[in-house]
C-alpha cells in the first residue's frame, strides 16, 4: 500500500488547480464559468477516446442470489429481498454486450455480512472480479477478525463502511471504526464510504479518520452522493468533497449516475462535476467503469445504455484521452495493482 501512496503522489494533477482558485460558491456552477474555465485552461477535440489498450473496469457493482439460489443456498436477509434481478450471469451478459472487461463487486445488503454468494463469484472469476467487502461494526469487535478472515482467506481487497449499520448513537469513529479503519490500513486494501444521507453528515469522522490513519486509502462512492448543487447547503458539500483531494490517499467514484443527477439519461448535469473532479483530485483519483452500480442501472438506462451517457459527460467536460484512459480503467487498475493484467 505504501507503494500506491507513493505512485499516486509521483503522479501530478492532470489539470492545475488550485482550491482558493475557486469563486465564489454561487457562481461556481453558473454556466458561463464552466465555458470559462474550460476553453481558458485547456484544448481538448471534440470527442474524447480512450487508449483501447487498457482495460475498461467497472469500479462498483453488486450481484446477489436469485431467489431459487437464496431458498437452497445464500438466503437473503429478511427485509432487504431484492426488487430486480443480479444475478452473475444477467452481469456477464451485460459486461459482455457493453466492452466491460472487469469490475469491483461490492458485497450487497441483501446479503449483508454473508458473503458466501459473492465470495463464489470471485472464486469462479478471478481474473474478471475482485471483491469488496461489507465491515460488520457490531461492538463486540468480531468484525475485525472477519475482516481480516475475509481478506486472507477469501481474497477480498477493499472494504465498505455503510455508516447505518453503525449500532445506534454510534459514529464510524468509535473503537471498532477505527480498528476496522487500521486494519485496513494494515492489510492494504482501501475502504469505501456510503454517505446516502449526505456527504456533510459524515464528513468529520471521515477527515478525522484520514487525518488518524493516513496509511488507509479511501473510495468515496457515488461521488459521495453530491448531486450539482442548486443550494448553500448543497454548494458546501460539494466543496467540501473537493477539499477532501487534500488527503493523498482519497480517491472518487464517478459512479451511480442516475442517484446523483438531476436529469434523466444522459445526465448531462454532471459534467461540471466532473470536471471539477479532475481538474481537483487529477484523473488518476477518479475512478468509474463504463457503467454504473448495476444492476440498479438496468431498469434507468440500462447497462450498455450508459456507456453513451459517459461518453456525453466526457464530451462535455472536454476530458484529454489521457484523462479518460486514467478514469475508465487504469485508475482502479493501478489502486489494485496485480488484477486485470493486460
Amino acid at each position: 500500500m505504501a507503494e500506491k501512496l507513493r505512485l499516486v503522489l509521483s503522479v501530478p494533477l492532470l489539470r492545475p488547480f488550485h482550491l482558493h482558485c475557486l469563486p465564489p460558491l454561487k457562481s461556481f456552477w453558473s454556466k458561463t464559468h464552466f465555458k470559462f474555465k474550460i476553453s481558458g485552461t485547456r484544448m481538448a477535440s471534440s470527442t474524447t477516446v480512450p487508449n483501447t489498450k487498457t482495460k475498461v473496469i467497472d469500479s462498483h457493482l453488486h450481484v446477489w442470489a436469485s431467489p431459487e439460489e437464496a431458498v437452497d443456498k445464500y438466503p437473503y436477509v429478511p427485509g432487504n429481498e431484492p426488487t430486480l434481478p443480479g444475478s452473475v450471469d444477467l452481469l456477464l451478459q451485460c459486461m459482455e454486450e457493453a466492452g466491460v472487461d472487469g469490475a469491483l463487486i461490492v458485497q450487497p445488503i441483501n446479503h449483508k455480512f454473508d458473503h458466501s454468494l459473492v465470495t463464489s463469484v470471485l472464486q469462479k472469476y478471478p481474473s474478471k472480479f475482485v471483491g469488496c467487502c461489507l465491515a460488520n461494526p457490531s461492538e463486540d469487535g468480531s468484525g475485525v477478525e472477519h475482516l481480516e478472515r475475509l481478506v486472507s482467506k477469501d481474497g477480498y481487497r477493499a472494504v465498505r463502511f455503510n455508516p447505518y449499520l453503525w449500532p445506534s448513537g454510534q459514529k464510524m469513529t468509535n473503537e471498532v471504526g477505527k480498528a476496522l479503519f487500521s486494519k485496513a490500513g494494515e492489510l492494504g486494501i482501501p475502504v469505501g464510504f456510503m454517505c446516502m444521507k449526505g456527504l456533510n453528515t459524515h464528513l468529520s469522522e471521515i477527515e478525522k479518520l484520514c487525518t488518524e490513519f493516513p496509511s488507509t486509502f479511501v473510495l468515496l462512492d457515488h461521488i459521495a452522493f453530491c448531486q450539482p448543487p442548486t443550494n448553500d447547503e448543497e454548494n458546501k458539500a460539494f466543496s467540501d468533497l473537493l477539499k477532501l483531494s487534500r488527503f493523498p490517499q482519497v480517491y472518487v467514484k464517478f459512479s451511480a449516475l442516475f442517484r446523483v443527477s438531476r436529469k434523466q439519461f444522459p445526465y448531462d448535469d454532471l459534467a461540471n462535476p466532473l470536471y471539477q473532479l479532475v481538474s481537483t483530485y487529477g484523473a488518476n483519483r477518479v475512478m468509474w467503469g463504463r457503467q454504473v452500480d448495476f444492476p440498479f442501472v438496468v431498469p434507468e438506462c440500462g447497462y450498455k445504455r450508459a456507456k453513451e451517457a459517459i461518453s456525453l459527460i466526457a464530451n462535455q467536460a472536454t476530458l484529454s484521452a489521457s484523462e479518460l484512459e486514467w478514469i475508465m480503467g487504469r485508475t482502479v487498475i493501478e489502486l489494485f495493482s496485480g488484477h486485470w493484467q493486460p
